[in-house]
């Protein structure tokens, strides 16, 4: 009897998708985030409401598609995808991420300005979503996650001004790593700003006041 082969199939299901967000009145810049691995909108809502500055934004947090709990704590948390079927994945993360924008928009009207946050595997997510989105994004705030490879070798990609975070004690996004999104941003001549920081893989107060700056430079720039 011949050996019976196996074959892996892929095909789109529905999913519940969901974000967080501070409503504030008006027609205001739109400040999007997302949360490292095995945490969720919740978290990283309350670390981009710390920012200075973030008061003149209208502020949301994305929950990654993907939950689980957090053995722990109990808590519900997410990651934003794995190396199983990677590419379909980003191109679901895309077209959610795009859905979001969308929804705001509908619900509040156009943003003046567009900026994306990520923290840890949410950096990569913050990277697609300015090199691929549908809106035009004005600036790029990543803190201890790398720049995406599919963003970092494709050098028809534009990128918005990008401030990059680091801890010193950060042993997931070392100084090797930094170093490579580094010359990845400046050959594509992205204006680029870095802040090394006494910590570890986790916001500092040293962080926020630069990212708090760097929102009223994006600011200034409408």
């Amino acid at each position: 009897m011949p050996e019976a082969a196996v074959h892996a199939r892929v095909l789109p299901v529905q999913t519940l998708g969901r974000y967080l967000i501070e409503d504030r009145p008006g027609q205001l810049p739109l400040l999007v985030g997302f949360h490292g691995y095995r945490e969720n909108a919740e978290a990283h809502l309350e670390q981009l409401r710390r920012l200075p500055n973030v008061a003149r934004f209208r502020v949301a947090a994305v929950q990654a598609l993907h939950r689980f709990y957090n053995t722990k704590t109990g808590e519900v948390v997410g990651s934003w995808m794995t190396k199983l079927d990677r590419e379909q994945a980003i191109a679901d993360n895309l077209a959610y991420v795009a859905r979001v924008i969308e929804e705001i928009e509908r619900e509040h009207g156009p943003a003046s300005r567009l900026v994306y946050a990520g923290f840890s595997q949410g950096a990569a997510m913050a990277y697609r979503a300015a090199a691929r989105g549908v809106r035009p994004c004005h600036g790029l705030v990543v803190l201890g996650g790398d720049m995406p490879p599919e963003v970092a070798s494709d050098a028809s990609v534009t990128l918005p001004p990008v401030l990059i975070g680091r801890g010193t004690l950060d042993s997931w996004y070392t100084e090797e790593k930094m170093a490579r999104d580094l010359d990845a941003l400046r050959a594509r001549d992205t204006t680029v700003e870095t802040l090394v920081f006494a910590g570890g893989h986790d916001w500092s107060d040293e962080f926020r006041s630069a990212a708090g700056r760097f929102l009223l430079r994006v600011l200034d720039g409408a």
